[in-house]
């Protein structure tokens, strides 16, 4: 199911409050501040089970005449925000209702719009922030050809921002600040599925708990705690 159609379905039922969409995101629809009141003013009545509020209802809940409400209407129907539509209950009789459908689904796309421009920059920031945290790590600027590498892994391979500083991170530990070492790292990560860093640090424990209880064994004085060495796994 799309985002679109989900959201949607949860304002019908009530099951995600509209004040705060509905008053966030208006003013991206172009609707008045006065028409935004009489859009919550409706809402309030079919909340309460009147599916379709007169002019002469609405304008009794606000400083408007009936024929100043009666042009709002028709001002949001003429925009497709409203509509009438017919449906009917449980008896099979026929009535009329104001359908906010439409109004609720252009307000859900320029929320999730909204969303995925944040989560874009978000996600832009990060991938900047790697190369300056590489940089740092090596203690030099990167070359072309190793700012090439990160992208790829990034564009082409997939690898999130959180996985590729793990992989510096086990590589920083390891002693062993090469691209080449990292990107075995990912490369096993991602034969072995490992997406998150729960992930990683799962596969961690187990190699390192399966490397020092034999060591252990031999001497119990043993307290240094192995790295692996991706560049020599084996199936």
């Amino acid at each position: 199911m799309q985002d679109e159609e989900r959201l949607r379905i949860w304002i019908e039922q009530g099951n995600l409050t509209i004040s705060q969409l509905f008053f966030q995101h208006y003013k991206a629809l172009d609707i008045k501040d006065l028409d935004a009141m009489l859009i919550m003013h409706m809402l309030a009545f079919q909340s309460n089970g009147s599916q379709f509020p007169t002019p002469l209802e609405l304008a009794g809940r606000m400083h408007l005449n009936v024929n100043q409400v009666s042009e709002i209407l028709q001002r949001l129907m003429q925009r497709g925000l409203l509509e009438i539509k017919q449906d009917q209950d449980s008896n099979g009789v026929l009535y009329e209702q104001i359908s906010m459908h439409s109004l609720w689904d252009r307000l859900v796309t320029i929320a999730l719009a909204e969303k995925n421009n944040v989560e874009e920059e978000i996600s832009q920031n990060d991938e900047g922030e790697i190369f300056t945290l590489f940089e740092q790590e090596f203690g030099r600027l990167l070359s072309p050809m190793e700012c090439e590498t990160i992208t790829m892994w990034l564009d082409e391979d997939g690898h999130t921002t959180q996985i590729i500083r793990a992989a510096l991170k086990e590589a920083v530990l390891a002693q062993k600040l090469s691209l080449r070492y990292i990107d075995r790292i990912l490369f096993e990560w991602k034969k072995k599925n490992i997406k998150t860093l729960s992930d990683v640090e799962k596969q961690s424990k187990t190699f390192r708990t399966a490397i020092v209880r034999p060591a252990q064994k031999q001497d119990s004085s043993v307290k240094k705690v192995p790295f692996y060495n991706w560049l020599e796994e084996r199936e």
